[in-house]
């Protein structure tokens, strides 16, 4: 198998049946746009309304990575849920910032305080024990 098209890779790092947390690496771009979308799609059709999205290792976010973080927010939110971001660095906060985002999102120093957010029923085990990527898709934790 040949290297994807894009440069980001998705990994879930826990969930429970309501809650997903995933980590994103690389690129959030027009490359990666799809691939994007696909991968959290199957998270949401897996009934997981709540998604937080550990953003420290996201190294670029452009105007078409800040419209998939939209659409998703905007899809948790018909679900009656929720899109957290956990450790945003400075580039996203500066596309958040001047994109007029910021109130959209729910942001979070970290994983652990994101989850603290929601009700305890929904919280996966944190931290994971054990975690792996994939370009192909969101590897499920083990």
């Amino acid at each position: 198998m040949g290297t994807p098209p894009h440069r980001l890779s998705i990994t879930a790092l826990a969930r429970s049946d309501v809650c997903a947390v995933l980590r994103l690496t690389g690129e959030l771009d027009q490359a990666s746009e799809k691939f994007f979308m696909d991968t959290v799609a199957k998270v949401v059709d897996a009934s997981h309304r709540h998604i937080i999205l550990d953003v420290t290792a996201l190294t670029f976010c452009d105007s078409r990575g800040l419209n998939c973080l939209l659409a998703l927010h905007w899809l948790l939110r018909r679900r009656s849920g929720d899109l957290m971001l956990a450790g945003v660095g400075r580039r996203l906060a500066t596309v958040l910032e001047h994109s007029g985002s910021t109130a959209l999102f729910s942001a979070h120093t970290s994983v652990g305080q994101a989850l603290r957010s929601l009700p305890e029923p929904a919280r996966p085990h944190w931290p994971p024990a054990v975690e792996r990527s994939t370009d192909e898709g969101v590897t499920p934790p083990t």
